[in-house]
């Protein structure tokens, strides 16, 4: 894929969390199979499955029970998943390449600006209690995210039903970390100068939404649903934004890329990323 003429180097990285750092989406997929196989349903395909990843958990839930149709009332099935997801979360660990990228980061910074290092963010549609859960035993992978530059799903700073793949959730981690630079005396990034992480589409088309480029790392499963459409993915233009979740469309919902316009790159891992493609200088 050719980078544009115009490119603008990165300066603040913005990560999703499920599925991109860690391997909970797998952990997800067995907790919600176990209670499938339970009440004699069938296990979740990846048709279903690509529809819940990346979005806030109501949304992602209403999608889920209108296609299951369990036999049991839902806050039963609530009880039951949460009782699962204490049990597994715990067990979740890094999935490959991140630990070394979060660390090369850490002590990297943007050609623009070579003396500044770079910002990182976490932006994901998990709420707290469940983060909690997943990230309490690996401290040493999240030291890199700054408590300020933290968005968890039930933040409350992000509108009900303007969560994933609407672009709030990435425009609020920008704006955190600038506010935070500009206690300190530092100019502010824009959103061409931010590279979002994620594996999901709705998460993929927030970013580009957000106006930022975005680097899709998807599961093998998913890839598979999506086959044929990936460069629409990159673009942000699988119209997820325009999908009513319980809440109503989404009216204000920022701008998509264009097809082939250098803004996404598709990786099966973050293992071997190619830092300089984003103007990402390599100081370690």
């Amino acid at each position: 894929m050719l980078i544009p003429n115009n490119f603008t180097p990165i300066r603040a990285c913005i990560f999703d969390m499920d599925g991109l750092l860690i391997d909970s989406e797998d952990i997800y997929t067995k907790a919600i199979n176990i209670i499938l196989r339970e009440n004699g349903r069938p296990e979740m395909p990846w048709s279903i499955k690509a529809q819940l990843q990346g979005r806030p958990g109501p949304a992602a839930t209403k999608i889920f029970m209108d296609w299951a149709q369990l036999p049991i009332p839902y806050d039963q099935y609530k009880v039951r998943l949460a009782e699962l997801h204490r049990e597994y979360f715990p067990t979740c660990g890094p999935l490959p390449g991140v630990l070394d990228m979060l660390d090369t980061l850490a002590a990297s910074s943007s050609a623009s600006v070579p003396h500044e290092k770079m910002e990182m963010a976490l932006a994901t549609s998990s709420v707290g209690v469940n983060v909690e859960l997943k990230t309490a035993h690996m401290k040493h992978l999240f030291k890199h995210f700054p408590e300020s530059q933290r968005i968890v799903g039930d933040d409350p700073r992000v509108p009900q039903g303007r969560g994933k793949p609407a672009p709030d959730i990435y425009l609020l981690a920008l704006r955190l970390i600038n506010e935070r630079r500009a206690s300190e005396g530092k100019g502010e990034i824009r959103p061409e100068e931010c590279l979002v992480f994620e594996d999901s589409v709705p998460g993929a088309e927030s970013g580009r939404r957000a106006g930022m480029k975005v680097v899709w790392v998807p599961h093998p499963g998913l890839l598979k649903e999506y086959k044929g459409k990936e460069d629409l993915v990159l673009a942000g233009r699988m119209g997820e934004a325009n999908r009513d979740d319980g809440h109503g469309l989404v009216l204000d919902k920022g701008t998509p890329g264009e097809i082939g316009d250098g803004g996404g790159e598709l990786r099966d891992t973050l293992e071997n990323f190619d830092y300089a493609r984003y103007g990402i200088l390599l100081n370690n």
